[in-house]
């Protein structure tokens, strides 16, 4: 890693809010792509999984959901329960951000995809006791249509429908479904 993107990781924690969301943007985009320093913040950002700050907790979520892809030793199946834990975190907030950047684990490989696939199709099931639930089937379906826009699985597509086509709400029915047009 290069010293600019070490001193966008910190600045990402500290500085004034500008300076944060435009190391966090910066960062955003370094991992956008494969990066071979994967490992050399990973498990910082795990510690930051679990910090006092909720912005820290929900970067951290985002960053190691796009350095999925660049993760060869899979890291990502063993620590993926933390991050998935930061979508239920207590500031909704934070937990629709860490929620909505999830599917970006599943375009690292098939087992990745098949585990993230698993646990929003679970949450999307019996996630209905969550606050603000039908915002968070929302963006499960938003994060299934991300991976199929993303690997062109039909798999995907059909599990989608399925869990759209168990709503029995027909406006949120049709909600839904408007994702998936």
């Amino acid at each position: 890693m290069d010293s600019q993107l070490k001193l966008e990781f910190q600045k990402s924690k500290s500085g004034d809010k500008d300076e944060r969301y435009e190391a966090y943007q910066h960062i955003l985009k370094a991992t956008d792509q494969e990066v071979d320093w994967a490992y050399e913040v990973w498990d910082q950002l795990l510690e930051d999984l679990t910090h006092k700050d909720n912005h820290q907790r929900s970067r951290a979520v985002q960053y190691l959901a796009n350095l999925a892809k660049s993760d060869p030793e899979m890291r990502i199946m063993r620590d993926f329960p933390k991050l998935w834990e930061v979508t239920k975190d207590e500031k909704f907030v934070t937990a629709r951000h860490s929620l909505q950047s999830i599917w970006k684990v599943g375009i690292s490989g098939t087992p990745q995809k098949e585990m993230v696939m698993e646990v929003m199709a679970e949450r999307f099931n019996n996630g209905t006791d969550e606050k603000n639930y039908t915002l968070i089937r929302n963006d499960i379906l938003q994060n299934m249509k991300n991976l199929y826009d993303h690997l062109n699985d039909e798999a995907i597509k059909q599990t989608a429908l399925d869990l759209i086509d168990s709503v029995e709400d027909k406006k949120y029915k049709k909600k839904y479904m408007d994702i998936w047009k």
